[in-house]
C-alpha cells in the first residue's frame, strides 16, 4: 500500500514486480522502457540512492566508491551486454577476512566490501536479450506497462486537468486508505510480537499487552468506520471520474497501436514520455464544451488527430 503512495502504478502487475525487487535475493535488472519502474524506485530511496551510466565519466570510481560506503546505486539504460568489469559484483564473488572483514575484486583491486550495499540495474530496451548469466546473477522483471495499466493512468491525466479537484479527491482517498491498510498491518504486528513475547502463565496480570489489546481495539473500529466512510466517498468519485473512461481507452489503445511500428522498420521508436506530452497538446487544442459527452467525442477525436500527425511526419517516404 505505501508503494503506491511513493508513485507505484496501481495495476497489479506493477505491484507484483515491486514485491520481487523489494525481496529478491538476486540484483534487480528492470525492463522499463516506460521509466515507470525507476520513476518509483527513484522516490521511494530518495537522496539516499546514488544515480549513474556506464557513459559517465569515472564510472567505476564511483561503483567501488559505494561499494565501500554501503550505499545503494542505480545503473540506468543497461544495454544487452554489462561490462564484464562488474561480473563480481554480478556475482556477489565476496571474500571473507577475519571474522568480520569482507573484500570483492574489482579490475584486480581487492576493496571493502560493505554487506549493507545494493544494486539496482534497469534497462530501456523492450525486449533485450541477455546472455545466461547474467539471467542467473540478477532477477530480471518486466516493468513494461500494460495495456489496462496504462489506461487507469491516462484515466487520471485527463481528469486531473479537466476535473482537477476531483482527480485530488481521489489520490487524497487512495493515500489515505493506504496509510489505513499500513497502520493496521503495523497494529496486527506489534500485537502479535506482544503476545508471543509474553509469558503464558502472568498473560492475564501483564497490563502493557492488555493496554496494548485495548489500543488496537479502539484504533481498528476508528479506522473501520473511516474505511466505511472513505468506500462510499470512492464510489461518488469512481462513477464521476468514468464518464472519461472512453478517453483514456483510447489514449491506452494509440499508444499500443503506435510502438507496434517497429516491427515495420526498426528506427519507428515512440516513448510514452513523447506520447503523453502530444496527449496534452490534443486536450488544449479541443474545443470547450459543457456537455460531458460532447467533450469527450470531441477529446477522442482531437487525440487521434494530433497522435496521428506526429506519427505521419516521422514515417519514411517508403511507408
Amino acid at each position: 500500500a505505501g508503494w503506491q503512495n511513493e508513485g507505484l502504478p496501481s495495476d497489479r502487475i506493477s505491484v507484483e514486480n515491486a514485491s520481487v525487487v523489494t525481496s529478491c535475493s538476486r540484483w534487480p535488472l528492470m525492463i522499463d522502457p516506460q521509466l515507470q519502474g525507476v520513476k518509483w524506485v527513484k522516490q521511494r530511496l530518495g537522496d539516499d540512492l546514488a544515480i549513474l551510466q556506464f557513459t559517465m565519466n569515472n564510472w567505476l570510481q564511483k561503483v567501488i566508491f559505494i561499494i565501500q560506503m554501503g550505499g545503494q546505486l542505480l545503473i540506468e539504460a543497461v544495454g544487452q551486454e554489462i561490462d564484464a568489469i562488474l561480473e563480481p559484483v554480478l556475482a556477489r564473488a565476496v571474500i571473507k577476512r577475519g571474522r568480520t572483514a569482507m573484500i570483492i575484486k574489482i579490475a584486480g583491486e581487492e576493496i571493502d566490501y560493505d554487506p549493507k550495499f545494493q544494486l539496482y540495474l534497469q534497462s530501456k530496451l523492450p525486449n533485450p536479450h541477455y546472455r545466461p548469466e547474467i539471467a542467473a546473477q540478477c532477477t530480471i522483471i518486466n516493468f513494461i506497462v500494460t495495456p489496462s495499466g496504462l489506461e487507469d493512468q491516462i484515466l487520471a491525466m485527463v481528469v486531473n486537468l479537466e476535473k482537477p479537484e476531483l482527480e485530488q479527491q481521489k489520490q487524497e482517498l487512495v493515500r489515505k486508505q493506504n496509510e489505513f491498510k499500513v497502520t493496521l498491518s503495523q497494529l496486527e504486528d506489534d500485537l502479535l510480537s506482544q503476545l508471543s513475547a509474553a509469558d503464558p502463565a502472568t498473560i492475564l496480570d501483564n497490563l502493557p499487552l492488555i493496554e496494548g489489546l485495548e489500543k488496537t481495539k479502539a484504533t481498528s473500529k476508528e479506522i473501520a468506520v473511516q474505511v466505511s466512510q472513505a468506500q462510499v466517498t470512492e464510489i461518488e468519485i469512481n462513477t464521476s471520474r468514468e464518464l472519461y473512461r472512453p478517453v483514456a481507452a483510447e489514449g491506452s489503445m494509440l499508444f499500443f497501436l503506435i510502438i507496434q511500428l517497429c516491427f515495420i522498420e526498426h528506427m519507428y521508436q515512440y516513448s510514452l514520455e513523447s506520447f503523453v506530452s502530444f496527449f496534452y497538446k490534443a486536450i488544449d487544442r479541443t474545443q470547450p464544451t459543457d456537455d460531458l459527452a460532447e467533450r469527450c467525442h470531441r477529446l477522442i477525436a482531437m487525440i487521434r488527430m494530433t497522435i496521428f500527425r506526429w506519427v505521419k511526419r516521422g514515417l519514411f517516404e517508403d511507408h
